[in-house]
């Protein structure tokens, strides 16, 4: 029934391409990446793939210029050696927070990227929670737009108590996501009403929406980068008197000095996906890993087969 069916992997993450193809039962396909004295990347597939469906799995997340230029690579190769068709699944999108023209003579480096994507020979997209909804109609081929939120709900329902809970959206732009969070588990909703300090990454909290006194809040978040933004909206939280912090987030980009802030701020705990691949070195007692393998393998399956991916999350 799979025998059309080829997984291949990038170099980005390696441990995630493993747990998805022992999901789906299907071996990795065979393929040397290197790169030269001068930097450049070069690929080899040994597997047979003419006139099979081959299935790319590499986050762009950093170095999100090399894992990017990797997967057009590969994505090259596949085209020329005559495979019926390439679908890039993509669990972290790198570049997805630049999707706009907000200020004069900025770029839309998403749209750029999925211009890229699509001219190296995609067929499709498979990606996990893209930073905005939009970013699907920058390609001229289908994507499918996965969530991680039954994940979070499963794991919320199984470890926490929904009495006294709160959802909290760290900003204003996040509220849609915490309502949907907040409505499955029948938690209250609250906001941080946030103000950008200039054009940097500093952010001025000016007050929360809701009430968190004496109750278990959990932020969520589709990113934690510099953990900036997530670690002021708990020291606020706590200010305000809620009893226990966590914090869920999908991508786990984790940028210096993201560690150093998450370890000393009020959180108790931070539930990330493994969307992007943590160094064991870097990991923190207070992270807590789900995985994201077992929908993508179902997703790989539910296209290949040709069947509904959108029931995932009925």
């Amino acid at each position: 029934m799979k025998d059309n069916l080829v997984l291949l992997a990038g170099r980005s993450h390696p441990e995630l391409a493993k747990k998805i193809s022992e999901n789906l039962g299907v071996p990795l396909g065979k393929i040397d990446l290197l790169k030269f004295a001068d930097d450049e990347t070069f690929c080899r597939i040994y597997t047979n793939i003419r006139k099979r469906d081959v299935f790319i799995i590499q986050s762009t997340s950093r170095p999100v210029n090399d894992n990017l230029m990797e997967l057009l690579i590969i994505m090259d190769a596949c085209k020329r050696a005559s495979c019926r068709s390439i679908t890039a699944v993509i669990p972290y999108y790198g570049y997805s927070r630049t999707d706009k023209k907000d200020q004069p003579r900025v770029p839309i480096t998403a749209k750029l990227v999925a211009d890229l994507l699509t001219v190296a020979g995609a067929s499709r997209i498979i990606a996990i929670d893209l930073h905005a909804e939009a970013i699907q109609g920058f390609f001229d081929i289908p994507v499918d737009h996965l969530y991680s939120m039954p994940i979070f709900i499963k794991h919320l329902k199984q470890n926490f108590r929904t009495d006294g809970l709160v959802i909290v959206s760290p900003d204003a732009g996040g509220v849609a996501r915490a309502r949907a969070h907040a409505k499955r588990v029948a938690a209250d909703l609250a906001i941080i009403d946030k103000r950008r300090k200039g054009n940097d990454d500093q952010t001025e909290i000016l007050h929360v929406i809701g009430e968190v006194e004496g109750k278990n809040c959990i932020l969520i978040d589709d990113i934690i980068d510099t953990a900036g933004s997530i670690t002021k909206a708990a020291k606020v939280l706590k200010e305000r008197g809620a009893s226990k912090i966590y914090a869920m987030a999908v991508h786990p980009v984790l940028s210096p000095p993201a560690m150093e802030r998450l370890e000393q701020s009020p959180l108790e705990q931070v539930i990330v996906t493994d969307t992007v691949p943590i160094n064991p070195g870097q990991k923190i007692a207070k992270i807590k890993m789900l995985s994201v393998a077992e929908l993508l393998a179902e997703t790989i399956k539910r296209v290949y087969m040709g069947e509904s991916v959108s029931s995932l999350f009925v």
